[in-house]
């Protein structure tokens, strides 16, 4: 498992996080401390030296709740 970064705010339905490292490949899933799936990856952006990634939320979980938690690639 490789973190993703932590997310910083939520933008028309979707958490955006701030890559720690390589962007993982659009599509992957997206875990939380618990090891619970909160979503798949659908898009990257920003600067190159330090994207964002948008992660479109898994059904039950609200984008809201997800802001200032760090999220992991599997």
């Amino acid at each position: 498992m490789k973190r993703v970064g932590t997310v910083s705010r939520v933008a028309q339905g979707v958490a955006i996080v701030r890559l720690d490292d390589d962007p993982p490949e659009i599509g992957t899933a997206v875990l939380d401390d618990s090891l619970s799936t909160v979503g798949r990856i659908v898009d990257v952006f920003g600067p190159v030296d330090r994207p964002y990634v948008a992660v479109s939320p898994a059904s039950g979980v609200t984008p809201a709740s997800l802001v200032g938690s760090k999220l992991y690639a599997r």
